[in-house]
């Protein structure tokens, strides 16, 4: 007796395959937002997230200064990678604070960033349509640190701005993709069988994106 599977897989190996069968084309985006950047602060505050915009990275270090000092951090984890974050020389910046770079400094990691007070990271793209970063781990760029202490700061190029998820993909052409990529959209959130929503729970407190400079991509949505 031939089950559903068998039938199922019969079917596929009988398939003739030939250059006419291709993949269907990209899925084309039909979001259009006027001002990505004003669109991203609207829709991550609506997110329980915080938005800085400053004018270029100085500035945005400034920020960091700003925001350090008004948290009392006294340990900071940082991701050492991507760029800007490997541009800047953390410890002679803010000698205040005790600081282990991911990657790069010794000790246990995992260890620091349980006893972190705030993690910065940066992002590989901030996505205007749901107020979402998006972080991808790998050498240099650890989980623990955006996820364990309990205040998140993500430092962001304004030209990583994109519309939306299925356009940022599309704009990434045939580069492959790492193991492990995260959407982050706001702290941490969960809620109970009565809807009573709790923040911090299982993971920062608070998200605070800073981000500065740079244009807005110059492909229009569809493209």
């Amino acid at each position: 007796m031939t089950s559903a599977r068998d039938e199922i897989l019969g079917r596929l190996h009988e398939r003739p395959v030939n250059g006419e069968d291709q993949l269907p084309p990209p899925w084309q985006s039909r979001r259009q937002f006027p001002d990505l950047a004003a669109r991203f602060e609207e829709a991550l505050t609506a997110a329980k997230g915080e938005v800085k915009r400053v004018a270029d990275l100085p500035a945005a270090l400034e920020e960091i200064g700003r925001l350090l000092s008004s948290l009392d951090a006294e340990r900071v984890v940082i991701n050492g990678a991507p760029a800007p974050l490997d541009e800047v020389t953390w410890e002679e910046r803010f000698p205040g604070c005790r600081w282990h770079i991911a990657g790069q400094s010794e000790g246990a990691l995992r260890a620091f960033c349980a006893e972190a007070d705030v993690g910065i990271s940066s992002a590989d793209a901030a996505l205007a349509e749901t107020g979402s970063i998006v972080v991808q781990s790998g050498p240099g760029r650890s989980r623990l640190a955006t996820l364990l202490p309990p205040v998140h700061i993500a430092l962001v190029p304004g030209e990583r701005l994109t519309a939306d998820l299925f356009t940022w993909v599309a704009g990434r052409g045939e580069a492959e993709f790492p193991a492990n990529l995260v959407l982050i959209s706001g702290p941490s959130k969960t809620a109970d069988i009565e809807q009573t929503l709790a923040i911090g729970v299982h993971g920062p407190k608070r998200l605070i994106v800073i981000l500065y400079g740079g244009k807005q991509p110059h492909f229009t949505i569809g493209q």
